[in-house]
């Protein structure tokens, strides 16, 4: 079964190094209401295809330590939105922007709680969401923290704000419902795993709760995806903590992932950044992979795991073919918060000081040569 999404709107800001780089001679927009759809004609002296363009943001790991949410404490409720202000203009210049959430936004009825075992404010969602995020993946080691309740109120919440999610579902029908959203004309399943739940095990008869990486069900899933949309995107939560590089697990999931059929791989877990490269698969182009994006938002206090960032990329879609992944990008992020844990917020590594991060420079440059190791044309925003 298919649960389509409405197209998302035009691109909003363009990244350097983000967009496509083809040479348009014929561009027809073509407005709908609400729907907007971007067309890019492409001719050459090889080929009349007809190109369609759309780009995608993703960001590692929303974690949502009692410090982060207290933090967010106001009268009333709470506020995050502040904490994604300095990189809210990014995440809202693509036209899909996903995040994992790591935490089940369970809300305040269950009690609130942060590690080892999280529940989180609902007002994450409405930070998320009014700051550019379009997509939520919700399948991490974390998912059943605070039991099936927990994820039915994160559910319910996350379709009141009308956002789609995937990797917990709340039935059997539901997790049957391939989440497919369509935009600038082109369609992305999109599809989230984990490698396991800290011990916590599944309730009998409910596997549906949490997706579980198990080679054969991932592959059933991503070939039954690669029929049904121009592109497939698959969040892989799995690796080693506070490991820089994959390890073996890793790389085998993702070796399915692209013999499956599978556009890109966005990895998270590790809580630090480990490379990106394209992984060769059995269909009729690589697949681009990012093994793991680091922590977004989150309490851990070392630097490497305040190091985060936005991945994004284009999927270009020819004529009767499927859509490809191109033109990859990284602009890093950091965690800043003061004295007392006060005052969260992520900010681009770029506009941060030496006063605020001694020796800026010097990390801007690892991070770009960590990322870039086995993808030499990935463009790393430094300025």
């Amino acid at each position: 079964m298919r649960r389509a999404i409405p197209t998302f709107g035009l691109l909003l800001l363009l990244m350097s190094g983000c967009q496509a780089e083809v040479e348009a001679t014929e561009k027809d927009v073509l407005f709908l209401g609400e729907m907007k759809q971007r067309e890019v004609g492409e001719r050459s002296a090889h080929s009349n295809r007809f190109h369609l363009t759309t780009t995608i943001s993703a960001v590692g790991d929303v974690l949502i330590h009692d410090r982060v949410y207290e933090d967010a404490r106001v009268e009333g409720g709470f506020d995050f939105l502040p904490m994604l202000t300095n990189v809210a203009p990014y995440l809202q210049a693509a036209d899909v922007t996903i995040a994992n959430i790591e935490t089940m936004i369970g809300g305040e009825a269950l009690g609130l709680s942060g590690y080892p075992a999280f529940n989180s404010p609902f007002e994450v969602g409405d930070a998320l969401k009014e700051a550019g995020v379009n997509v939520v993946t919700l399948a991490n080691n974390h998912t059943l923290d605070r039991g099936p309740q927990s994820i039915m109120n994160a559910l319910d919440y996350w379709d009141e704000l009308n956002m789609p999610y995937t990797g917990a579902f709340r039935n059997k029908e539901d997790a049957t419902e391939l989440r497919i959203i369509e935009s600038q004309g082109i369609s992305i399943a999109i599809l989230s795993y984990t490698y396991g739940t800290n011990g916590i095990p599944v309730p009998d008869g409910r596997d549906y709760l949490v997706n579980l990486s198990e080679s054969s069900f991932m592959a059933e899933q991503i070939r039954e995806a690669d029929k049904e949309a121009d592109a497939v995107i698959v969040a892989l939560h799995a690796g080693e903590e506070y490991v820089d590089l994959p390890n073996q697990q890793q790389r085998d999931w993702v070796q399915v992932a692209a013999d499956s059929g599978a556009t890109a791989v966005i990895g998270h877990h590790p809580h630090v950044l480990q490379p990106s490269e394209w992984v060769e698969g059995k269909h009729d182009h690589d697949m681009l992979a990012v093994y793991s994006l680091g922590n977004f938002l989150s309490g851990q206090y070392d630097h490497s795991r305040r190091v985060g960032g936005i991945f994004t990329f284009d999927l270009q879609k020819s004529t009767d073919e499927k859509a490809q992944a191109i033109n990859p990008s990284f602009m890093p992020t950091y965690v800043q918060f003061d004295e007392g844990d006060k005052h969260y917020r992520v900010t681009p590594m770029k506009d941060l000081t030496d006063a605020e991060l001694p020796e800026l420079e010097k990390h801007l440059n690892d991070v770009e040569a960590h990322m870039s190791q086995w993808l030499p044309e990935l463009i790393v925003t430094k300025e």
